[in-house]
């Protein structure tokens, strides 16, 4: 997935669902100078939403276990 951010970052938004996100990365990514944000960005944004994930699945887990 990693690889998809960095060569199509716009599809990297589509593919989870973030299609205003990934229109205005492609309008980056259109021009050659943008193409580098828009990589950085979607990983960027890849590793925080993975993030995100393991956080609530920790939170959740720390819940059962006081109950």
């Amino acid at each position: 997935m990693i690889l998809i951010a960095v060569l199509f970052p716009w599809l990297s938004f589509f593919l989870r669902g973030k299609i205003l996100s990934g229109i205005l990365c492609l309008i980056l990514q259109i021009t050659l100078i943008g193409w580098l944000p828009a990589a950085i960005w979607a990983v960027a944004s890849r590793v925080d939403g993975k993030n995100e994930a393991r956080i609530r699945s920790m939170k959740r887990s720390m819940n059962r276990h006081h109950h």
